[in-house]
């Protein structure tokens, strides 16, 4: 996982987000409140849809207007696997890694499970590569989007 990611405020501009992702070189930043426990995420792409529907610059519209609705994280103390399990049924790519009290501590991506699930299978076959279920599942069409796009 990334350790101490930085983080952003409900109330800073989408700006100061996009900011943080182009000097960090990720695509999402978790939003957090004044102690430090994580409310939401932000991504790059919720970022460029709200300036696309409110007709705004970055600058101009706070985080909150653009941030996650739903939440999913995991525990620092958790197994990869239940993290893994959780980007597959939730369709996510990151999760915020918090403590006890539900304070940041890191970002755990798919990118880091894929690195570390090679690096421990090199030098004997695979039989299954997990990480290829996980973004099979985390790219599948949302139904919504599925229904949309049928003719």
């Amino acid at each position: 996982m990334t350790r101490e990611p930085k983080s952003c405020r409900p109330w800073d501009s989408l700006e100061a987000a996009a900011q943080v992702m182009w000097d960090r070189d990720c695509g999402c930043v978790p939003v957090v409140d004044e102690g430090n426990r994580v409310l939401a995420m932000i991504t790059d792409r919720d970022a460029c849809m709200a300036a696309y529907t409110q007709g705004k610059a970055l600058r101009d519209i706070p985080v909150s207007c653009a941030m996650s609705k739903e939440l999913y994280v995991c525990e620092a103390q958790e197994l990869v696997t239940y993290a893994e399990n959780t980007m597959r049924s939730r369709q996510v790519r990151r999760l915020p890694v918090i403590d006890d009290a539900g304070a940041l501590v890191g970002i755990l991506s798919l990118n880091d499970i894929t690195r570390v699930q090679t690096h421990a299978r090199r030098g004997r076959g695979a039989p299954e590569d997990e990480v290829k279920v996980t973004l099979a599942a985390i790219g599948a069409a949302r139904a919504r989007h599925m229904q949309e796009a049928a003719p």
